[in-house]
């Protein structure tokens, strides 16, 4: 197998982009990490996304984005993988390049939300829940997440306000990225007093939704003989799991079982532990997300996920830290692309163009993208050479 690089990023802005169709959207994504890698044609393109069948009335987006950014002829499929649909392209384009079948590959996540009206929205995302036992009973993904952390909450003995940390450090880092949806800070203040949505869940614990897209250029490292004017970074890891898509299914609802092992898969592969990452993308769609994702990857004992938060661990300073360029939660989930927005984040901190959140010495950094309430985890760890 030969080893895959990244040598060029592009993201659109999260937000409510009524100018920009869905094809245009992720073609300014695609392009601008074309250019950024300095190539004009790539082998394959795979794009990850969720519901552009139902918010967008278009599906098979592999040719149809192909074909508009100028690679008519390329081999171009759409991967769905829930919320997880992003970093699904990226690990397609990833096994690609490290077969040997292709030698150039572009990934892209694009999601197209706001079009649609919110009802619509909340039900197509309710597709990635059981539909018998979950979604047709009533249940929306805020109200299991909700279930989740009201018996975490029970379970471990801590309260509303112990979570708060999560949204505050999401919210610091947002402000320094162009990209992102929210560049307001927030505080403990104001989480204590967010609207609630489902209880325990308020405003500030639930990540906005939104159009964005973002893309990834990759190539095997053996062929960068003579490194572009980039900091050549490595794939090192990429790892898969799944998990029941019910939440009562799971033997311990609590613990992110998928996430447990396509991270330890991960570790594995790039043979490293939890304590040589320098930073952590996590998937925080909700705040009890994050705690349960740090809890899963090694990072904290069970029930202590946010006690990392409580003491500043999370932090672009700190031990772990998450969220580095807002999260889900500030800089926006526009869900088919967030596991693209995640690897971009990272591919920054690496390169060391993370301005006003970099993390210091950065060299190995990881993004876990969830898809589902835990269903479905996607790991890669990636490393500056």
């Amino acid at each position: 197998m030969r080893e895959v690089a990244v040598i060029g990023i592009g993201q659109t802005k999260i937000d409510e982009h009524w100018d920009k169709s869905l094809r245009d959207l992720a073609g300014d994504a695609a392009l601008s990490a074309m250019m950024d890698a300095g190539m004009e044609k790539v082998d394959a393109v795979y794009v990850g996304n969720m519901m552009s069948g139902s918010a967008n009335r278009q599906q098979h987006l592999g040719a149809y984005i192909a074909d508009w950014i100028g690679l008519r002829g390329a081999e171009a499929i759409r991967l769905e993988a829930a919320c997880s649909s992003g970093a699904a392209s990226f690990r397609t384009a990833v096994m690609a390049i490290a077969s040997g079948e292709v030698d150039s590959a572009l990934a892209v996540g694009v999601e197209k939300m706001t079009d649609s009206p919110l009802q619509e929205v909340t039900a197509a995302l309710a597709t990635a829940a059981d539909a018998d036992w979950e979604a047709g009973q009533g249940l929306s993904f805020v109200a299991l997440n909700a279930l989740i952390m009201k018996r975490y909450m029970h379970e471990y003995g801590w309260e509303k306000e112990h979570f708060a940390p999560f949204a505050v450090n999401a919210h610091a880092n947002a402000v320094h990225n162009p990209f992102a949806r929210f560049h307001e800070p927030t505080s403990i203040e104001s989480y204590l007093k967010a609207p609630m949505v489902n209880d325990p869940i308020n405003l500030l614990d639930a990540s906005p939704v939104g159009d964005g897209a973002a893309a990834a250029v990759l190539v095997p490292a053996e062929l960068l003989h003579n490194p572009s004017t980039h900091k050549l970074i490595k794939v090192a890891a990429s790892a898969a799991a799944t998990d029941s898509i019910a939440i009562h299914h799971r033997k311990e609802p609590l613990f992110l079982r998928a996430a447990f092992n396509s991270g330890k898969k991960a570790y594995a592969q790039a043979g490293i532990n939890p304590s040589d990452i320098d930073l952590f993308e996590l998937h925080d769609a909700f705040s009890i997300m994050a705690a349960l994702s740090l809890e899963a990857n090694g990072f904290a004992e069970r029930g202590q996920g946010p006690r990392l938060a409580l003491d500043g661990e999370i932090l672009p300073t700190g031990r772990i830290p998450i969220a580095t360029r807002g999260g889900l939660k500030a800089r926006g989930h526009p869900v088919g692309a967030t596991g693209m927005y995640q690897i971009i984040e990272v591919i920054q901190q690496l390169r060391g163009e993370a301005f006003g959140t970099q993390v210091n010495n950065a060299r190995i950094g990881m993004t876990q993208n969830i898809g589902g309430s835990g269903s479905n985890i996607i790991t890669h760890i990636f490393q500056l050479v």
